[in-house]
Formats: C-alpha cells, structure tokens, sequence
C-alpha cells in the first residue's frame, strides 16, 4: 500500500505539472529593442532635427527633442529616411483630444519590428506636443505617434515627448475624426500621412 501511495502522488504531482504548463501556454520571445545610438545633435533648431509632416491640407513643422527622447529621435529619423511613414493612416483621431498614425497595418496593431526604450521626462503633453503611443509595457512604443490636438496631463510622465508642433498646427486640426468602431470596414476612410522629410535632407 505505501508503494502504492508513492506512485499514485507522483502520477498527480507529474499531472499537475503538465497542467500548469498547458494553462502557461508557449513562452513568447522577449520583444526586440532598439539597440542604435541615441541623436548626439541637441541643437533643437538643426535641420537635422526639424521634421516636415505633409499632410492633405498642408505642412506640419515638427521640432524633434533629442534632449529628451535621443532614441526615439534618432529611431524614427531612421524611418523618415526609409519613406517608412509615407502613405500610413491616421488610424486613431479623437477630437480634442489627439491624431495618431504610424501603423504600417492601418488600423493600430503594426509596427516595424523594433520596440523602444521608455524615455519618458517631465515634458507636458500639451497642445502641439508629439508623443510616442505605446501598448501596456513602458518600453513596447515602435513606430506609431500622436500628435496632441488639446491637453492630455494624464499622459505626463507615462508616454513619451519626442517632439513639438511648431508651424502648420491648423492642418493637424484639419485630420478627420476616427471612430475607433469603423477601422476595418467600408467607413473607415481616414487621413494619411502624404509624407515625412528631415528637413536636412530636402533643398527648396
């Protein structure tokens, strides 16, 4: 009987163990972070770090904050330069509230692979600031932003400042409005992102 009650425990300790894996389900691979070098030019009036947004209606002038967000900066000017952004949507766009594209899916559940490091700093999100959306985890942001259409002080020190609208704030006004509940169906035509340009890079 007592060899009998070792093998039935070990059965039901080795059952339990099988069980707990099985609700575990497969472990997922940690997320790829972004390993290059963060924008050592923190002259904030640089071409360099001025970012030209076209939309439909006209250009957004975009300050970018390599003094608080040198990856971020340093990340999406690797996507600018690639045409990365040309042609996306704005996918999520609540009035008063903010616009935000940047999803190669169009409907907020893409990205280009690589997630970013939280930076995140005691930058307001105010009216014109340019934010780094993200998931639940501080450091799962990769390429999608928001453009800040009105005050979001519940964001200030959650989200990352990557940059600030100085020109062409009127034309952010002009993005339609998105209803989250039309992504993916007949209705949902939204804005797009004409184009995105360091402005180091354009002669005019």
């Amino acid at each position: 009987m007592y060899h009998i009650a070792i093998l039935v425990t070990a059965i039901l300790l080795l059952l339990g163990l099988i069980l707990a894996l099985y609700l575990k389900g497969p472990s997922k691979p940690d997320a790829v972070l972004y390993k290059g070098s963060g924008e050592t030019n923190l002259d904030l009036d640089s071409p360099e770090n001025t970012l030209f947004l076209d939309l439909k209606d006209g250009r957004v002038v975009i300050k970018m904050r390599p003094d608080l967000a040198p990856k971020h900066v340093a990340r999406i000017k690797e996507l600018v330069r690639k045409g990365f952004y040309n042609g996306l949507n704005f996918h999520r766009v609540i009035e008063g509230f903010m616009a935000q594209g940047g999803d190669p899916m169009g409907n907020g559940s893409g990205g280009s692979g690589l997630n970013l490091g939280a930076e995140f700093s005691h930058e307001k999100f105010e009216r014109g600031v340019v934010g780094m959306a993200r998931s639940q985890g501080n450091n799962s942001a990769d390429s999608q932003f928001f453009i800040m259409l009105g005050d979001g002080r519940w964001l200030d020190n959650n989200y990352t400042v990557w940059g600030t609208v100085s020109e062409g704030m009127n034309f952010v006004d002009g993005i339609k409005i998105i209803d989250s509940s039309t992504v993916g169906i007949s209705a949902y035509e939204p804005d797009q992102i004409v184009r995105m340009q360091i402005a180091a890079d354009v002669s005019e």
